[in-house]
């Protein structure tokens, strides 16, 4: 395997906190900081926030795309806890909403080994999920926080940068991430059906799939929209969207093939 063009591995910070979460923070601001580009434009570096800032962590000086960092030590699971309910909906309609950058490191190796970003316009209101108010007896009593469904998110909108410690090519990260702007354009409902059909084609899991594999996922929609009496023509109206954006070919006879695919 060929070096990545740039590094892995975390820096030893001036400030040691007794808190290794703390210390774990800053290795990865800090890795973050100096390695990373934005997907959005291909600029180089981006500008950190300072550490007060509630919402973002870096910003792209070149095309203003905003970022806020999550890091583990562990996978994601199909649930990832953010901050307030509230909070989080009034973001999803926000110019300024910011993508989401995942990253898993491993202290024993001192550096990542899985980071993924997910663009702003895959947050809709179906993935995030309300959580159950803090008792009365909670410091915060009342206070109402949120899951993002991660494992409701198409794999269209999982764009890596690094996986198991394998460096993804800079151009085919601005590729796939380009692949799914056009989602920008589209309303908060209708960008809702769009992404929940593009989760649809993820589950028929191949690249090359009939109209009749996407009616087998008609059940799923169902739960999802109750109130809508016409699933399958909307499955059809939806997958012509994604066709004229570019995002799947039509080959004929009802046959469909995706261009991006893992």
């Amino acid at each position: 395997m060929a070096d990545p063009p740039f590094s892995l591995g975390f820096e030893e910070a001036s400030t040691v906190f007794e808190s290794a979460t703390q210390n774990a923070r800053v290795w990865t601001e800090q890795w973050a900081a100096a390695w990373l580009f934005c997907p959005n434009c291909g600029a180089e570096r981006m500008n950190q926030f300072p550490g007060n800032r509630r919402v973002a962590d870096f910003q792209c000086l070149t095309c203003d795309e905003e970022y806020e960092l999550k890091s583990s030590k562990n996978r994601f699971g199909r649930k990832v806890v953010d901050g307030a309910f509230g909070s989080m909906c009034d973001r999803l309609a926000a110019s300024n909403n910011p993508s989401l950058i995942m990253m898993n490191y491993d202290l024993a190796r001192f550096g990542v080994t899985n980071l993924f970003f997910i663009p702003k316009q895959f947050f809709v209101r179906e993935i995030i999920e309300e959580r159950k108010p803090l008792a009365p007896t909670a410091k915060r009593a009342g206070w109402v926080g949120c899951n993002i469904l991660l494992g409701d998110i198409p794999e269209a909108g999982k764009v890596f940068l690094v996986r198991d410690r394998d460096a993804v090519p800079k151009a085919d990260v601005l590729e796939k991430w380009r692949s799914t702007l056009f989602l920008k354009e589209e309303g908060l409902a209708a960008r809702g059906w769009l992404i929940e059909v593009m989760k649809c084609l993820d589950l028929i899991g191949r690249p090359d799939f009939t109209l009749d594999d996407v009616y087998g996922q008609e059940d799923r929609l169902h739960r999802l929209y109750p109130g809508n009496r016409h699933v399958r023509p909307k499955i059809r109206q939806q997958l012509q969207v994604l066709r004229d954006r570019g995002y799947l070919d039509f080959v004929g006879r009802g046959r469909y093939r995706l261009r991006f695919s893992e």
